[in-house]
C-alpha cells in the first residue's frame, strides 16, 4: 500500500495492486488532520515551499513538512510523485514508481530517520484510515520514525520494480509448495508417475491438488495412501469443474478438461500460490526451485511460462496462429507458476472492450470471439491474454519446460545444453511411443524406481545404459543433457540425507 500525497490539493492517492489506478482517491480534511495530526495540509505544504536546502551543499529545495516522524519520512519521494495526481479530484493513472527502495531513497530516508529518531508511537489516526478503506494491516502498525524493512533477496527480479507492493496480501508466506494437475481418460499413470517425481527430489512439504474424473477417484486414493512419504506430501481430490452454462463448451476445449486449468484460480480461493502442470511433465530436480520463481517477479506479474518455441523457424504461433499471441513464438503453458492471488485481483486489457475484465469475467468472451482461430485450446486463451497484458508474465528459460521440439530438429535449447535439463515435458504422447526413445526411457526409469532404492544404482545408472542405445535419434544424440541435472539432483539429495534433513 502506498500513499501519496497532494499538499497543494489536499488529496491523497492509496495506490495498491493494479498499477495506474487509485483506490480511496480524496480524502476531506478532517481525515487528513487526524492522520497526520502534525499537519500535511496547504499551510504544511507553504512551510516547506518557503524553507531552505539540505546539507551537504545541495540546491535548496521543500523542507520535511511538520508531523510526526512517519508522517515526515519520504516526502521528497511523496513530492516528486505528487503532480502525477492531477487528473481530476480522486484520480491518480501514475505508474508505481520503480523498484522501492533506491540507493538515493535510503540515503534519504537514512537521513529522515536520523533526524526523527528512533521508538515513539504509533502514528495517531493510522488505524482509523485503515478501517475507513476497510483494509486490515497485516502485522503491528509502524511506530513513528520506524525504519520501512527493506526488501527481501530475490524480490524485484525478472524485470524491476520490487514485489514489496504486495506485501500486505500476504502476512505469513505459506510453508506448502502447492501443485495441480488434471487427470482425465487414460492419464493416471501418467499422473502418478509425475507426482513421483515431484516427491524424489522436493525439500518442502508438497500439497497436491488432483482434479480428476470421478472414476478414477479411488485408484489415485489407493496409489498414494500407499507412498511412504507420510508428513512430506498430502492432496486433494476434486472433479472436474466448469461454469454451469457453458459446461458443454469447455469441455470440447482442445482435449477433455484441459481447460479446467483455467479455473484453478477461481475454484482455489485460498490459494495465494500454485504450480500448474500437465500430466506428462517429469521433475528432475526439485520442485522448489521452479516454486522460487514466484520471489523473482515484479510488482506485475502474475504468472510464469517458458516459450512455445526457442527457433522462430520452427515456430507454430508465428507460422501458422490466427489469433494474438505472446512475444515472438508464444508460450507454452504445461507449465505454469501461478501467484493467484494477483490472477484474481488483476484486471486485464483486451480487445473486446475499453474496459478491464477480472479473469473470471474474461474467459467466456474470450473463447466466444476466438473459438473458431484457436487450435490448441487454453492455451491459445492465454496466449492472447498475455498479448494484451505482456507485463504480467514473467518467462523462465526452456530448460524449466523441455520438449521435444528441442532436439527433435536439432538441439536449440542452449540453457538446457549448458546445465541439463530441470524439467521434462513429454507432449505429443512420446512417453507412449518410440518416435523419441529418449523421452520414453527417462519416463520408464522414473515410474519403475522403487522409493527408498538407491537412486544412482536403481534410477540413475539403469537410465544412462538405456539412454546411450537411443543416440540414433537427435533427441539421443544430446542424451548427456537428460541427466546432467539428474546427476546433480541425487548428489544433493545425498548430501541433505547425509546431514538428517
Amino acid at each position: 500500500m502506498i500513499l501519496w500525497y497532494n499538499a497543494g490539493e489536499m488529496s491523497m492517492c492509496l495506490q495498491l495492486d493494479k498499477p495506474g489506478t487509485c483506490l480511496g482517491h480524496f480524502f476531506t480534511r478532517p481525515l487528513l488532520r487526524d492522520v497526520f495530526p502534525g499537519g500535511l495540509g496547504k499551510e504544511g505544504g507553504r512551510e516547506g515551499r518557503r524553507a531552505g536546502g539540505r546539507a551537504g551543499g545541495r540546491a535548496p529545495g521543500p523542507a520535511p513538512p511538520p508531523g510526526p516522524p512517519l508522517a515526515r519520512r519520504g516526502w521528497r519521494r511523496r513530492a516528486r510523485w505528487a503532480s502525477r495526481c492531477r487528473e481530476g479530484p480522486g484520480c491518480c493513472r501514475a505508474p508505481l514508481p520503480g523498484p522501492w527502495r533506491r540507493e538515493e531513497e535510503e540515503e534519504e530516508e537514512e537521513e529522515e530517520d536520523a533526524a526523527a529518531g528512533a521508538g515513539g508511537a504509533a502514528v495517531p489516526g493510522l488505524r482509523r484510515l485503515l478501517a475507513a478503506l476497510r483494509l486490515q494491516p497485516a502485522g503491528p502498525l509502524p511506530r513513528a520514525g520506524a525504519r520501512r524493512p527493506a526488501a527481501g533477496p530475490g524480490t524485484g527480479g525478472g524485470g524491476g520494480g520490487g514485489a514489496g507492493r504486495y506485501d500486505y496480501m500476504k502476512a505469513h508466506p505459506s510453508e506448502k509448495m502447492h501443485l495441480a494437475v488434471v487427470a482425465c481418460g487414460e492419464r493416471l499413470e501418467e499422473t502418478v508417475t509425475m507426482l513421483r517425481s515431484a516427491i524424489i527430489f522436493s525439500i518442502k512439504p508438497l500439497q497436491f491438488h488432483i482434479f480428476a474424473e470421478d472414476q478414477l477417484h479411488e485408484t489415485f486414493k489407493d496409489i498414494l495412501d500407499d507412498l511412504p512419504y507420510e508428513g512430506k506430501i498430502n492432496y486433494t481430490l476434486y472433479p472436474i469443474t466448469f461454469p454451469t452454462e457453458s459446461a458443454t463448451e469447455w469441455k470440447k476445449l482442445f482435449k477433455p478438461c484441459a481447460s479446467q486449468r483455467l479455473f484453478l484460480p477461481l475454484i482455489l480461493k485460498n490459494v495465494d500460490s500454485l504450480l500448474y502442470v500437465d500430466t506428462d511433465i517429469l521433475f528432475l530436480r526439485p520442485v522448489d526451485d521452479i516454486w522460487s520463481f514466484l520471489r523473482k517477479f515484479n510488482s506485475t506479474q502474475i504468472a510464469a511460462m517458458a516459450p512455445e518455441h526457442e527457433e522462430p523457424r520452427i515456430g507454430w504461433y508465428n507460422r501458422f496462429a490466427r489469433h494474438p499471441y505472446y512475444g515472438v513464438t508464444g508460450i507454452n503453458s504445461g507449465v505454469m507458476l501461478m501467484n493467484m492471488t494477483r490472477i484474481r485481483r488483476k484486471y486485464f486489457k483486451n480487445d473486446m472492450t475499453t474496459v478491464r475484465l477480472q479473469w473470471g469475467e474474461i474467459l467466456m468472451p474470450l473463447l466466444k470471439k476466438y473459438k473458431l482461430n484457436i487450435t490448441w485450446g487454453d492455451q491459445d486463451l492465454l496466449n492472447i491474454m498475455f498479448f494484451h497484458n505482456p507485463e504480467s508474465l514473467y518467462v523462465f528459460p526452456c530448460q524449466w519446460n523441455y520438449r521435444p521440439d528441442h532436439c527433435i530438429y536439432g538441439s536449440n535449447c542452449k540453457e538446457a545444453e549448458e546445465e541439463g535439463i530441470f524439467i521434462l515435458h513429454g507432449n505429443r504422447g512420446v512417453y507412449h511411443d518410440d518416435k523419441q526413445p529418449t523421452f520414453r526411457a527417462v519416463y520408464e526409469a522414473i515410474k519403475n524406481y522403487t522409493f527408498g532404492d538407491d537412486l544412482v544404482h536403481s534410477l540413475l545408472r539403469p537410465l544412462e545404459l538405456e539412454l546411450q542405445k537411443t543416440m540414433h535419434t537427435y533427441c539421443g544424440r544430446v542424451y548427456k543433457v537428460f541427466i546432467k541435472q539428474l546427476k546433480k539432483s541425487i548428489r544433493d539429495l545425498s548430501v541433505r540425507r547425509s546431514k538428517g534433513r
